[in-house]
């Protein structure tokens, strides 16, 4: 671990909500806390019409001020004992931030910024740092923090190896279970070869069950020995993996996926499961990118 999480703001409501749960999760993790807000102007792109003239240098500074002495101050009202340091960077949400993941173990973002269309459940910045964010993404909810375990979502994929990490984890600073969970239908499952080379290549009634059970087993595989503390429920489900895990998360105080998962397409940075979450969970959501090498 860096020994670092940041929280993006930019003064809306839900990114001082992102700042109170990134200050909680610095002080589980005895991280330090850097709170970043990243400026342009016009903070928005005006299509059509004269140039937006800038405000004068002192309204820039009293504005900026402003909003970063309220996240620091929310952030040390809920941890006192994290180090807190803010930083103000010039550029684009998304560069800055990813930049910025790069030194990080997490990064809290609301899931709506300043200058979000109505109607949109979670912003561009959101969504896109999820992809492309260089460590674990939280993307948070604007309402109050839940209760309940950590569900974690389970494909069996080679991607999804270090969401199960950071969902064990993430359970264990926070003192709760941990539901993993694992849908299938028999659209998504991959038929079990026969156990004798000369038979069909066809699964017998209950095969495909029973293989999906042996999957999630295998995914969890040692991390029960290496988190002890953790109670594991394990939960496979006949049914859709977006509807099954957005339904999951109505009782959970976060949902993990990995950002890509079995059947994605090559070159996708965000699988569809993972941006249905994102959009249509109950509770925060990180979304955890897999690193090669």
């Amino acid at each position: 671990m860096s020994g670092l999480v940041i929280a993006g703001v930019d003064g809306s409501a839900s990114s001082l909500v992102a700042v109170e749960a990134a200050a909680r999760e610095a002080r589980w993790r005895n991280a330090e806390l850097r709170i970043v807000h990243a400026f342009r102007w016009p903070p928005v792109r005006v299509p059509m019409g004269p140039p937006v003239p800038p405000p004068a240098e002192g309204e820039i500074w009293k504005m900026t001020k402003g909003l970063v002495t309220e996240a620091v101050t929310r952030a040390r009202a809920v941890a006192p004992s994290v180090n807190v340091t803010h930083s103000l960077v010039t550029g684009e949400a998304l560069t800055v931030l990813e930049t910025q993941s790069r030194a990080a173990e997490l990064v809290v973002v609301g899931s709506r910024g300043m200058g979000g269309f109505v109607g949109l459940l979670v912003g561009s910045t959101a969504v896109h740092l999820a992809a492309q964010g260089r460590c674990p993404v939280l993307v948070v909810r604007d309402q109050a923090e839940p209760s309940g375990p950590v569900v974690l979502g389970v494909d069996g994929s080679g991607a999804g190896v270090a969401a199960v990490d950071f969902a064990f984890a993430e359970a264990a600073l926070r003192g709760v279970g941990l539901v993993a969970l694992h849908a299938w239908t028999t659209w998504n499952a991959p038929v079990p070869p026969p156990q004798d080379p000369v038979e069909p290549y066809a699964s017998a009634p209950g095969m495909l069950a029973e293989a999906e059970e042996r999957l999630l087993s295998e995914a969890l595989a040692g991390h029960r020995e290496r988190y002890p503390e953790v109670p594991v429920e394990h939960r496979v489900v006949h049914g859709a993996n977006r509807e099954t895990l957005i339904a999951a998360s109505s009782t959970a105080q976060l949902l993990v996926v990995g950002a890509r998962g079995r059947g994605g397409f090559a070159g996708l940075l965000l699988g569809s499961v993972s941006q249905a979450v994102l959009h249509h969970a109950r509770c925060p959501v990180a979304v955890v990118r897999f690193r090669e090498g």
